[in-house]
């Protein structure tokens, strides 16, 4: 074990978190002392914790549920708030749109450029009423799907509420996605509408979007209509009868629209997911399930409430987005929305939203850390981070140097950074950190209230102190309710490998004081002389040369020991690659893990293939090395890098 996963807390509750904290006020109207009992209580009567929990939360059904769930079809295709009417809209802007809260700033906007935009609970409201008539009057229906193109901006919000308002299933796309992820998407969904943007700014650049849309669009014949927001303000082409502009169609719409009285099992949202292999797998999710898990989350993990301000870095089409605006929303809190990049026009950029905007939660990636980290500590502290009391991170395995920076440097080491990980497929967290519990660096607390999580060995028995598969013993509010016609390969993913078991596919562990660890996916896992290490593991190590910024470890076939271990290393600036420190950087690694994990290569690269939320895809780095097919790449934000690794290849 690395002295990562043997550190000490750094990190406790103050008397002011626990005095405000929801999740305390939720145990005691429970009669609950600690989170121990808690955690053990909802994993022996989940029925229990999930109907209690909605009830703090004050959701409000139309029609009342006939049961908590229903197990009927099988623990894979569990059924919550059984007969229940649910429309989470209602709970996330209708009804607050009366009374003092309709005054109440729900959203907060800020471009590439810098301008700004606020609506309230009552705007916000009406916009997504007046967007909801306008696509009434397009034909769009219940049930109908509507693909929803556009970086973050008030639109990309109203939409997704406006669509669930009338009972249409929106498909967040990722802004930076070309026309074939576009067109695939659309097709595999058989979406009637489109909703996008003429174009958008990114780092001071002009992102051509309709354009975009416009060639994927001749690739998805089920598409009838489209909906362009003018952002830039720019000529695009057009086609008459299907092209119509979002401010022309809302401009003589009414401020009200009735709420569809969808079921609380009824699909609201299409999120796909890349896999390895094969098409894109579109987890479906239903009005009682993703925005009460998000509301839950944000509220039991993050403590958020109606005085937060939430800013979390990410795009619409990763499950962040969703799960930020319905959750805050639900929360009554305020969401702030950031179009940019957090180092553009300066590497300060990020603090001077947190300064500007007085934000209180802000969600940030490891590897964006990163990068802020190594343009030096001034372009931080110059800037007031006074409103600050929490941090969020999810997405990737943390490396301790970074982790330390962001809880010392950034957050003066008073605000704890609540360590998150899950997935689309679960529509949060597995694990994560809470306001009340004691934390240690790059460390889970450990499984998110509600979530019967463990760590097992290849016979699925529980495993304390060695590295495990990460699984879940229970069905939990969020599950999706499967991929879009698809359901032999949802089973096959997540059910296949022990009987009523959800297998994550992320490698875990549970240290001797209780805390957990994610250590990368099972299928990135290196199995190098006998041992099975997870690649964050080898990764803190390299990055704990001075020279390394960020690196990314792979396994490849060697006839010795089964699997050799290559490391490719980003430099910090004003360090130059070359053989002796490609010789410092592996015997480095060697005397953090022992020679036998000393890497047999370090190639160093400008940049590591990512996603734009940041997550570093190592299964496409591996697979460019050796020169093999590296599956799906519309998520990459940078294919470049798959190139330049590809010209390295091994043999």
């Amino acid at each position: 074990m690395t002295t990562e996963h043997a550190s000490r807390i750094v990190w406790e509750p103050e008397p002011e978190h626990l005095e405000r904290s929801r999740l305390r006020r939720f145990m005691a109207t429970q009669g609950i002392e600690s989170l121990p009992a808690l955690h053990a209580r909802a994993v022996e009567n989940p029925e229990w914790y999930w109907a209690a929990m909605v009830d703090h939360l004050g959701l409000t059904w139309h029609r009342p549920y006939d049961a908590v769930l229903d197990l009927s079809d099988g623990i894979p295709w569990a059924r919550w708030f059984v007969g229940a009417g649910y429309n989470y809209v209602h709970d996330a802007v209708g009804k607050r749109a009366i009374g003092p809260e309709r005054d109440r700033p729900a959203l907060v906007w800020e471009g590439d450029g810098g301008e700004t935009r606020t609506l309230t609970y009552g705007e916000l409201a009406a916009e997504t009423n007046r967007f909801a008539n306008a696509l009434r009057r397009l034909g769009i229906g219940c049930g109908d799907r509507v693909g929803i193109f556009l970086p973050m901006l008030p639109e990309t919000a109203i939409a997704t509420l406006a669509c669930s308002q009338i009972g249409a299933v929106f498909v967040p796309i990722f802004s930076g996605y070309g026309p074939e992820a576009v067109a695939t998407r659309l097709r595999d969904c058989d979406a009637r509408l489109l909703i996008t943007a003429d174009g958008f700014p990114r780092r001071g650049r002009v992102v051509a979007m309709k354009a975009t849309a416009d060639a994927a669009l001749a690739a998805a014949p089920s598409v009838e209509r489209v909906v362009v927001v003018r952002r830039i303000g720019s000529e695009v082409a057009w086609k008459s009868g299907r092209d119509h502009w979002w401010d022309e169609l809302v401009a003589s719409q009414p401020i009200e629209s009735p709420a569809e009285p969808t079921g609380a099992d009824d699909p609201f949202m299409i999120i796909y997911t890349s896999g390895t292999t094969g098409r894109p797998k579109g987890a479906v999710h239903v009005h009682a399930g993703f925005p009460i898990k998000a509301a839950h989350d944000l509220a039991v993990c993050f403590d958020l409430q109606e005085d937060d301000r939430l800013l979390w870095l990410t795009d619409l089409g990763w499950m962040m987005g969703p799960w930020a605006i319905e959750g805050t929303l639900i929360l009554g809190a305020t969401l702030v929305l950031y179009e940019g990049t957090p180092d553009w026009p300066q590497p300060d950029r990020l603090w001077r939203l947190v300064e500007r905007h007085r934000i209180t939660v802000l969600g940030v990636s490891p590897t964006a850390v990163r990068a802020l980290m190594s343009q030096g500590d001034h372009w931080v502290t110059a800037r007031d981070r006074s409103s600050l009391r929490a941090f969020g991170s999810t997405g990737e395995p943390w490396n301790p140097a970074p982790w330390h920076w962001l809880f010392s440097v950034a957050g003066e080491g008073r605000c704890p950074i609540i360590n998150y990980s899950g997935g689309t497929e679960i529509s949060g967290g597995i694990v994560g950190c809470t306001t009340i519990e004691p934390i240690k660096p790059c460390a889970f607390t450990g499984p998110v209230p509600g979530m019967a999580a463990d760590v097992v060995d290849e016979d699925g028995r529980p495993v304390r102190g060695q590295v495990g598969e990460l699984v879940i013993k229970f069905p939990w509010v969020g599950m999706t309710r499967g991929f879009w016609r698809d359901p032999e390969r949802y089973l096959a993913t997540y059910w296949s490998r022990w009987p009523n078991v959800w297998v994550h596919g992320d490698w875990a562990l549970i240290d001797e004081d209780g805390f957990w660890y994610i250590l990368g996916r099972s299928d990135d896992t290196i199995k190098a002389a006998g041992k099975r290490v997870g690649p964050a593991e080898i990764e803190s190590a390299a990055v704990a040369h001075p020279a390394v910024q960020e690196a990314a470890a792979i396994g490849v076939p060697d006839a010795v020991k089964g699997e050799a271990i290559v490391v490719f290393a980003v430099l910090r600036p004003g360090w130059e690659p070359g053989e002796d420190l490609a010789r410092e950087v592996q015997a480095t690694v060697a005397r953090q893990l022992g020679r036998p994990l000393q890497p047999e290569r370090v190639v160093f690269v400008s940049d590591l293939p990512r996603t734009r939320n940041a997550k570093i895809m190592r299964r496409v780095v591996r697979a460019a090395y050796l020169g093999q097919d590296p599956g799906d790449l519309s998520a990459l934000e940078n294919p470049a890098a798959v190139d330049a690794i590809a010209s390295v290849r091994a043999g």
